[in-house]
């Protein structure tokens, strides 16, 4: 329970650093309500003091009014001297809280609310002393009203003086009416200090409740900036979960929308980044490859064409005359144009693959029939150079891929296994054949003896024009290509190529696939 709580805390201390307390809504809330009730309790407390003598006294004249027009109608409806009208007289004094005393024409009491005798001398006096004493009023009092049936005036006191109606009723008795005037000053300061204490206890309790209210307002308030935060930080996860109909939660479902809207926006600007980033690259890759392609054609060009054009000038001067001399360049003519054509369309099959031109045609077809197929018509040749081939599968063997390519790969490994096979130590010299499969593939390798490749070397034996032995290339007329069009061809078919040292030869292989 004590963990929860510290970090119940630290996460209220967290939200109050990340929001700022002193600025934050609820701050501004509890203290706006604060002021507001510290102001209505400040003016309530003017108000009380400014107004407040002016609205006893008027609440007090009222109800002595009201208490002299009850009066005349009792006495218009029963003489002043019967049973009811003193019984109606007693429930006026007792009702409004005021003394009356009413003496006949003659002189004599008729009714006096006053007990005891001292009393009712003192009231008859000031009675007397006001009819005698008629046109000023009598000193240390104050007029309120005057008619011709009474005067309304305020004596003064030490406790307050009384608020009195002196007159004659409609058969000439005289009556005086009084009430107390308590003091003004003494209710207004209990009345300042009873609004002070309440306003007090009900701006701090109000203050705390506010505190607390206005929590179900911020915290709303508080998810959203969380999630304006998130959506800063490219964060589209967050999602306002409240449940609410209000501006707040109208807000909230905006933020989702437009977190939506911004996710969408972003995936599709990313996804337009990246085809354009594939696209620049695709493009400088090409830009490579034609400096490269054009750099290295001219290079492999310029040896044959050499040549060509020195024998050709040979032949025009006649430096041989003789026919077997003529027959000889005419050959070394043709044998390194020829050369240069084979060079050529290597090359474009070699372009048109890696651009992505060339047309797969895939179908299933008998990698062990197009394999003897070839073996037959290339068996002689090897044989003219004393190599023996090795093969000696049998039946059927189906494979998936473009058979065309497929025996274009193979009519490289082989060709270079013909021009590179040597002896080994013991004499040996031959080409192997081996079909095996792996898993889902079936690999086809070609193996021949002879030396290595240097182990520096291996990696680029796939590039374009790179020769492991250039005298030796050139003798056989390798155009430095065929290896790269492997590459492009495997690659197309998103099928496995390599090459393995032996410690008598050197293995080439490629896959294809069983399924």
């Amino acid at each position: 329970m004590k963990e929860r709580k510290r970090r119940k805390r630290g996460k209220k201390g967290s939200e109050w650093k990340r929001t700022g307390i002193r600025s934050s809504i609820r701050t501004q809330f509890s203290m706006i309500f604060i002021g507001l009730m510290a102001g209505v309790v400040i003016l309530c407390i003017l108000l009380n003091g400014l107004f407040l003598p002016q609205f006893y006294t008027r609440a007090k004249t009222n109800m002595i009014k009201k208490a002299y027009t009850e009066l005349l109608q009792s006495e218009n409806a029963t003489a002043l001297d019967t049973e009811a009208l003193q019984q109606e007289l007693d429930r006026l004094a007792l009702n409004y809280n005021i003394s009356v005393l009413i003496i006949g024409s003659d002189s004599q009491l008729i009714y006096s609310s006053v007990q005891g005798m001292h009393g009712m001398d003192m009231v008859q006096n000031r009675l007397f002393r006001y009819l005698f004493d008629m046109e000023n009023g009598g000193e240390k009092s104050q007029l309120l009203e005057q008619t011709e049936k009474y005067v309304l005036r305020r004596s003064e006191g030490p406790d307050g003086g009384d608020l009195e109606m002196i007159g004659t009723l409609n058969n000439d008795a005289s009556f005086i009416m009084w009430t107390p005037m308590e003091s003004i000053r003494e209710s207004a300061r209990y009345a300042t200090r009873f609004f002070m204490l309440i306003g007090l206890l009900g701006t701090l309790l109000g203050g705390v409740i506010i505190w607390y209210v206005t929590r179900f307002v911020t915290k709303p308030i508080l998810q959203l900036n969380d999630i304006s935060t998130r959506m800063v930080n490219l964060d589209f996860d967050a999602k306002y979960q409240g449940r609410s109909r209000n501006e707040i939660g109208l807000l909230g479902e905006n933020m989702n929308k437009l977190s939506d809207s911004l996710e969408h926006s972003i995936s599709d600007l990313k996804t337009a980044n990246n085809e354009l980033r594939r696209d620049i690259e695709k493009k400088e890759k090409l830009d490579e490859m034609r400096q490269e392609f054009i750099g290295s054609v001219s290079h492999e060009l310029k040896t044959p064409l050499a040549l060509i054009q020195g024998y050709a000038e040979g032949l025009k001067e006649g430096i041989n005359d003789d026919a077997g001399s003529r027959d000889f360049y005419c050959d070394v003519i043709m044998d390194e144009a020829s050369k240069m054509n084979h060079m050529v369309q290597s090359l474009l099959s070699l372009n048109q693959l890696e651009c992505g031109d060339e047309v797969i045609n895939l179908q299933r077809f008998d990698i062990l029939e197009m394999i003897r197929n070839y073996l037959s018509s290339a068996r002689l040749l090897a044989e003219q150079d004393g190599v023996k081939v090795l093969f000696d599968a049998q039946g059927v063997q189906n494979v998936w891929g473009d058979e065309y390519k497929a025996e274009e790969v193979f009519t490289n490994y082989f060709s270079n296994a013909v021009h590179y096979c040597s002896e080994t130590p013991s004499g040996e010299k031959y080409i192997r054949v081996d079909l095996t499969p792996h898993d889902d593939v079936l690999r086809i390798s070609v193996f021949n003896t002879g030396e290595k490749i240097p182990e520096e070397s291996l990696d680029r034996i796939w590039e374009k024009f790179y020769k492991v032995d250039k005298a030796r290339t050139r003798t056989y007329g390798g155009s430095g290509v065929g290896l790269s069009i492997v590459k492009a061809i495997q690659e197309s078919l998103d099928q496995g190529y390599g090459v393995i040292n032996h410690e008598d030869g050197v293995e080439f292989w490629y896959e294809l696939a069983l399924k």
